[in-house]
């Protein structure tokens, strides 16, 4: 059978291309094997690792050329690789341009192969597109998928078109399976394999540590010297070398040479392509990568007997290391760590070759052979079945179905990195699932589904579960005041064990998870709360115990970050008079003990003990209300439209049929999912406003206490002139909502809150609002006729702030909320009368207009010292442009914004009803939980049951 491989760059030698070499020369005994490489990094000639390989080039990077001849001449190649690729998007990879395109695609419609083996996300972008339909296609990513990120996205989009998928690390598996579903093609676990023949052995008696890795940032090679300085405070005979070379080898040398470890710390250069005799010179073998799917180097240094210092990275670290029995695995990150792990190996030599012996014997392992043959042969005999393009089908199919307008699956959430897998965790967990079918599998543990419940609630009940486990054993506690979301309880540390058996006793057959952590809060291993015993000896500042919770959708799942921290505190080993905390709280991490006097405090519903200091007003605190306003219109409103025409008309501006112009209205239903995000993620709003000219929203819940339809008449009273469609009057007049607190927000219906946030990201505990500048400029010219009207309005508002304050602005500001004060409002009509008083009348938009709410506000109010400038994550998505929707699928899947703007400007080239299809699909996905707005919605029933806590939560 003829085999090809398909790499990005397979002359730089790194992990992932030995082990694939290593696979291609295995091969070549049974088939005929060709590597085929994108990109020539290198000047130097190549020459394969084993001479039967047949390895190709298709661009000299090097030379800015293709290697084909004749293929484009300098100038066109030139030319060419400076437009972006047309198939790979430079967020998923940049390394790609139009003639890689052009190059790969002569490349792949002429392959001469059986079997293709596309090794990265990127690759397989380009195999979907060009790969011959006979060819069946492999997809052996050298990446942990779980990572997530935009470089997924292929997969995401193409992975259901792959014959097979081969994985070199068995931890991706679930994530495969979750991900695809029904769609999920055939998965053989493919690890890499150690040639047979001599190795010779370490004495483990030199006092060298060894790191082998691409010198990139993917590496941490920063942070290994960052870790190594700390070790050689304490051991300075003792070496770190590190083999290997990349581009960031000249900083990485510099860097080293700031440090001082010149004398300590060796740059080899490029891995040979066996490297069996360096190992054998360490004592040591060193890994801090961010990830490392392959884990190459740290079987060749255990088949040296070589024991592993390691980042617990993925996925690669925990199947090839046998945490201390084989090597010492560190939090991701965490450089103290690391240099703990370090020293530790250094300080104990019997520990140290009892490891390198497990090592060894552990090695045996590594030499099995690939499966690659049965593979082959299974999808030879589907091809001439005709069972090949059937099952394809199917898989496509079921993508389509699960994917939707997005074109791509969902990226399923990664196992916790930290997780414990032992046959007991297993076997416990599939018990569970058999006995309660509220529990589901996703992102790689038991999971409760949820309909009605939001973050803050999963956080409330993941405090009851601890508090209730505490209370039965009657272990004395108090929950302790972060800068979380979750709550932190604290307990002493002399009842760490029996805190530890009271949650496995209390969680025995439930679905409840513990994270053992380290003094950086951050998971040391993760486990069933049911096996808390299990950690009694282990020395841990805190756990973190939580029940995952997941909606039926799958599309939003609450796990350990909504958990409940169980701290251990301490006597202060330096001052009898006070304890300590690992973890900072609002009041210090260094308690006075003459500050624990018992209080109360109520959160959920529920009372649990404190001290009087988290009982108190703190500095930081925002103890006032915060109210949230909307403006809104439903266009679909014929009598809306006729009201609008007779304003057009008596202003001689054409007007439209008002029952033609309703029909093609778009109702989105942003405003409902905006009050969603509101409930999920904010629900310290006190109300919400919705500013309206004769309209209600028919899903909205109008008994609601904590909601008021706000018609114009109520805000505009003499001023003005209504009926009005121009949005800067609307906004220059909200201060006038009767009732309305101090301090708000205002929102457009188009923006949302997009996780957990707290009032601190708005409003200082002194009162002030703080803004959120953008970096768009606003013009310097004059007012033109060509400026749309929100522009016009800037240079407004920059005419009045350079009036009175002698200063020009700049800058407009960022799609998010905007952070309010009614007084400053109330300010902005004295001391701009005439400009507030025309945009007030002017019933459509017009260049006299002044844009208050969004800008002049945040200025007037920072030069006279009410509003501050502030920082937050903004997504902006306009769903109009094909290029940006592709952001929607990465918003979903990482929520990594505070909050998120959903426009569209009009000008795109997705059409209206795409548009209504892919906001049908998103939204709901994004906030599957229907809010207590709602009418009729399960929250809603609740909070009519009185059974919805107030805030705070």
């Amino acid at each position: 059978m003829k085999v090809a491989f398909l790499l990005t760059q397979a002359d730089v030698m790194g992990d992932a291309e030995r082990a694939l070499f290593g696979h291609a020369a295995e091969l070549t005994a049974r088939h005929e094997v060709q590597v085929l490489s994108v990109f020539k990094a290198r000047r130097r000639r190549f020459v394969a690792p084993d001479p039967r390989i047949a390895v190709s080039f298709l661009i000299e990077t090097t030379q800015s050329r293709a290697v084909r001849r004749p293929g484009p001449d300098a100038a066109a190649s030139e030319a060419l690789i400076a437009l972006p690729s047309e198939v790979v998007e430079r967020r998923w990879d940049d390394r790609f341009h139009r003639l890689a395109d052009i190059e790969v695609e002569c490349a792949l419609q002429g392959l001469d192969a059986d079997v293709l083996i596309v090794t990265s996300p990127a690759l397989l972008a380009y195999a979907a597109r060009f790969a011959p339909a006979h060819v069946m296609t492999v997809y052996y990513g050298m990446t942990a998928p779980e990572v997530g990120g935009p470089r997924v996205e292929p997969l995401l989009q193409n992975i259901t078109r792959c014959d097979a998928v081969a994985l070199p690390r068995a931890r991706s598996r679930e994530w495969f399976s979750e991900t695809f579903g029904r769609g999920t093609p055939p998965l053989v676990d493919v690890p890499p394999i150690l040639p047979e023949g001599f190795r010779p052995r370490s004495t483990l008696e030199t006092r060298m540590v060894l790191l082998v890795a691409r010198l990139e940032k993917e590496s941490g090679v920063a942070e290994a010297l960052a870790a190594w300085s700390r070790v050689l405070e304490y051991y300075p005979s003792w070496s770190l070398r590190v083999i290997g070379d990349g581009p960031l080898g000249r900083s990485l040398v510099g860097k080293r040479d700031q440090m001082a470890l010149q004398g300590s710390v060796q740059f080899i250069g490029e891995a040979p392509a066996v490297i069996a005799e360096e190992w054998a010179k360490a004592s040591i073998a060193l890994s801090a990568a961010e990830e490392d799917a392959v884990g190459l180097s740290l079987m060749e240094a255990q088949a040296a007997g070589v024991p592993v210092v390691a980042y617990d990275s993925p996925n690669a670290a925990r199947e090839v290391v046998s945490e201390s029995h084989t090597g010492l695995l560190a939090t991701q990150g965490d450089t103290e760590a690391l240099a703990s792990a370090l020293l530790h190996m250094i300080e104990n030599n019997e520990m140290r070759w009892s490891m390198g012996h497990a090592a060894v014997e552990q090695a045996q392992r590594f030499r099995q052979p690939a499966p690659w043959d049965d593979l082959f042969a299974a999808l030879e005999d589907d091809r001439r079945s005709g069972r090949r393009a059937e099952q394809k089908a199917r898989r496509v199919a079921a993508h389509s179905l699960a994917s939707g307008v997005f074109g791509q699956a969902t990226a399923a959430a990664a196992v916790p990195q930290s997780t414990k897998h032992t046959r007991e965790l297993t076997s416990t967990e599939e018990r569970l699932l058999k006995q309660d079918a509220f529990l589901v599998r996703a992102g790689g543990q038991v999971c409760r589904v949820i309909r009605a419940e939001t973050p803050f609630d999963i956080v409330n009940a993941n405090l009851r579960i601890v508090a209730g486990a505490l209370e039965a054993a009657r272990i004395p506690y108090f929950v302790s005041r972060t800068n979380k979301v979750r709550h932190t309880v604290a307990v002493h540390s002399s009842l760490r064990e029996s805190a530890l058996k009271s949650l496995a006793e209390s969680c025995q057959d439930r679905a409840v998870y513990m994270a053992v952590l380290n003094n950086s809060d951050n998971a040391v291993v993760t486990t069933l709360a049911g096996f808390a015993t299990d950690h009694l000896q282990t020395s841990c500042p805190g756990v973190r115990v939580y029940q995952s919770a997941v909606t039926p959708s799958r599309t939003l799942r609450l796990g350990a970050a909504y958990g409940c921290t169980l701290a251990f505190w301490d006597d202060d080993p330096d001052d009898e008079e006070c304890i300590v905390s690992s973890y900072r709280t609002l009041i210090g991490s260094r308690i006075p003990r003459a500050a624990l006097r018992r209080a109360q405090m109520v959160l959920g519903g529920r009372q649990y003990p404190t001290i009087q200091a988290f009982n108190q007003t703190l500095h930081h605190d925002i103890d006032f209300p915060i109210d949230a306003v909307y403006t809104w219109v439903d266009g679909a409103d014929v009598s809306w439209l006729e009201r609008k025409n007779a304003v057009l008309a008596a202003k001689g501006i054409e007007t439209e049929d008002a029952a033609t112009s309703a029909a093609r209205f778009r109702n989105r239903d942003e405003l409902r999912y905006s009050f969603r995000s509101l409930d999920m993620y904010a629900p310290w709003i006190r109300n919400i406003y919705v500013v309206t000219d004769r309209q209600v929203p028919q899903w909205l819940d109008v008994s609601h206490p904590r909601v008021r339809v706000v018609d114009h008449t109520e805000i505009f009273g003499r001023e003005g002139a209504l009926p009005t469609y121009n949005s800067h009057a609307i906004e220059s007049r909200l201060h006038h909502i009767d009732g309305l607190a101090e301090h708000f927000l205002y929102f457009n219906d188009d923006v949302f809150a997009a996780r957990a946030i707290l009032p601190s990201l708005f409003f200082l505990g002194n009162g002030q609002s703080k803004h959120f500048m953008s970096s768009n400029a606003i013009p310097m010219s004059p007012i033109s006729s060509l400026d749309e009207f929100s522009r016009m309005a800037a240079k407004n508002n920059r005419g009045l702030v350079s009036a009175m304050f002698g200063r020009t602005l700049v800058n407009s500001f960022i799609h998010a909320p905007h952070p309010l004060r009614r007084s400053v409002m109330y300010d902005l009509e004295k001391h701009f009368p005439d400009a507030m008083r025309a945009t007030a009348h002017n019933q459509l938009r017009d260049s006299t207009d002044v844009s208050v709410a969004s800008s002049l506000h945040h200025y007037f109010g920072y030069y006279t010292g009410r509003s501050i400038p502030g920082g937050i994550s903004s997504g902006f998505v306009n769903v109009g442009l094909s290029e940006q929707v592709k952001k929607l699928n990465h918003l979903l899947a990482a929520r990594s914004n505070d909050v998120f703007c959903l426009n569209d400007f009009h000008d795109g080239d997705i059409s209206e009803d795409e548009q209504d299809a892919t906001l049908a699909a998103f939204l709901p996905s994004y906030f599957p939980i229907a809010s207590q707005f709602e009418a009729g919605s399960p929250r809603n029933q609740l909070f009519h049951a009185g059974q919805l806590p107030g805030w705070p939560l």
